[in-house]
């Protein structure tokens, strides 16, 4: 499949509680995008009930580039995986369900594959003040590193080969392992692209309660 196919994209959102105007942004900036040869698959990882029944009133709207998927609560990880197995498209995209894309961000991550079987890119990052900036390390929770040191999930694009042959692990810092596994078999580069918009103010997160932690140390 070449990237002028149809369904060449497959975008994978995960959703779990995220309040619904947050998924809403989110969906909306993935089907604005100037690259419309895409499939998005919303995985909703046992939300409460009415917000699942209110992200998939809102898909249904779109049924001709969305669908709407729900499971028992799994993990990003593995809804993720899940979401690879159910996807058509020949290459991999992943979006949070608090974040945004530039409209150009799948057509500007599509331009790099001429050059990698997977990426990782630099973000425009929304931060309430510097310190949103720094995420726990990998290895030490009790050390923080900048987020531009980071591979962030939802960054990830890449070979549909790619997902498929490494499989995403239930853990914290899945990113940063999967891309390094992958990098083993398959050509890996972080790129400068900043389409992808990271919100770190929001106090729901992964990163934000782990960094929570952090301070009960200190």
């Amino acid at each position: 499949m070449s990237t002028a196919d149809p369904l060449a994209v497959s975008v994978l959102m995960t959703v779990f509680n995220t309040p619904f105007t947050l998924v809403k942004r989110a969906i909306d900036s993935v089907l604005i995008q100037d690259y419309q040869s895409f499939e998005l698959l919303v995985i909703d990882d046992g939300s409460e009930v009415d917000l699942s029944e209110q992200v998939a009133s809102y898909c249904q709207l779109y049924q001709a580039k969305i669908r709407y998927l729900k499971h028992q609560n799994c993990g990003q990880s593995q809804s993720i995986n899940r979401g690879v197995l159910l996807s058509q498209g020949a290459y991999i995209a992943i979006i949070d369900s608090d974040d945004e894309y530039r409209p150009n961000h799948l057509s500007a991550c599509l331009s790099e594959m001429r050059y990698a079987d997977l990426i990782s890119s630099f973000t425009e990052t929304i931060v309430t003040c510097e310190a949103d900036l720094f995420v726990p390390d990998r290895f030490d929770h009790k050390k923080s590193i900048h987020v531009d040191e980071c591979t962030l999930f939802a960054t990830l694009f890449g070979k549909r080969e790619v997902f498929e042959t490494v499989r995403f692990k239930t853990m914290y810092s899945a990113d940063a392992e999967f891309y390094s596994r992958a990098s083993l078999d398959f050509l890996a580069k972080k790129v400068d692209l900043k389409t992808y918009v990271y919100y770190r103010n929001h106090s729901h997160s992964i990163t934000a309660k782990l960094k929570a932690k952090q301070a009960a140390f200190v």
